[in-house]
């Protein structure tokens, strides 16, 4: 029989870079009987930030979580650290926000099936129904709430009480056709990625693969990034782009759109979920 996979601690740190740091937090995994199983670290001359995620196996590890987080925490104030401790154990949860288009929903269904998600889908929350049926395939709790133009308000109060109810870690748009309100963004920073082609700011607005075509453009893009109060303009996690020519017609780059729109999304959520993303003012630190 198949021996249980080890519990692991994740450690994601971010502060002005100076010597010791490193060799302190080794030293602690070291002392207490811990192994470390990735260590990654970036520094940066121009802005002086350090950045590291630190992965190490919690068996035989001499000291519980509490005093796990308590001497980290001493650490933050010998090292000015922000900082954010998780274990392997606790399974994110995911709600899925969604209108009508199904690739990116699909995609990420999929993902959690085959267990490669690094998280569960506990709701997939629209404003239609037509996704129903889809939801019911994979066997995840969808709910319709109405987001009518004058009383957006009242269905953000209905899906923010519907998170908390369910106690999501992550909110993913998924192609979901709804601008949300400063105050939901505000209620969950770097916890809701959302996906959009990478014609912005050129082409906004509706029928962008048409404005691409009529402008002979050669490389089409989709790009996933952290909500923010500026509209498609948060930390952006992942992207990716695929050449095109005169020879494609609008559907053919509307089929490659929703193929890099569900690729680089379902690849966003994997990087959060895993505690690869570390979020420095207004771009990322992905540590692969």
């Amino acid at each position: 029989m198949a021996s249980e996979q080890a519990i692991t601690a994740t450690l994601l740190v971010n502060c002005r870079d100076r010597t010791g740091l490193v060799a302190a937090l080794s030293s602690f995994v070291f002392s207490h009987g811990g192994n470390i199983l990735d260590a990654d670290q970036h520094a940066e001359i121009d802005s002086g930030e350090f950045f590291m995620r630190l992965v190490w196996d919690l068996t035989g590890f001499t000291i519980n979580r509490e005093q796990i987080r308590a001497e980290i925490a001493s650490f933050a104030e010998r090292f000015d650290l922000k900082w954010e401790l998780t274990f392997s154990d606790h399974v994110p949860r995911v709600a899925v926000f969604a209108t009508k288009a199904s690739h990116c929903l699909y995609d990420l269904l999929l993902s959690q099936q085959l267990g490669d998600l690094g998280g569960r889908i506990v709701a997939v929350i629209s404003n239609h129904d037509v996704l129903a049926e889809v939801c019911k395939h994979f066997e995840v709790p969808f709910t319709v709430i109405s987001v009518e133009p004058d009383q957006k308000c009242k269905a953000e109060q209905e899906q923010l009480a519907l998170l908390d109810s369910l106690n999501v870690d992550l909110v993913v748009l998924a192609r979901y056709m709804q601008i949300l309100s400063p105050e939901f963004v505000a209620s969950r920073p770097n916890r809701i990625i959302n996906i959009h082609h990478s014609f912005l700011p050129a082409f906004a607005g509706a029928r962008p693969y048409h404005q691409a075509k009529e402008r002979g453009v050669k490389i089409i893009g989709a790009t996933a990034h952290y909500v923010t109060a500026a509209l498609d303009q948060g930390p952006i996690i992942e992207q990716n782009v695929r050449r095109v020519s005169h020879r494609d017609e609008v559907q053919d780059l509307m089929r490659a759109g929703r193929d890099l729109e569900r690729e680089v999304l379902t690849r966003a959520v994997r990087l959060h979920l895993q505690r690869r993303v570390l979020v420095s003012g207004n771009r990322t630190i992905v540590f692969g």
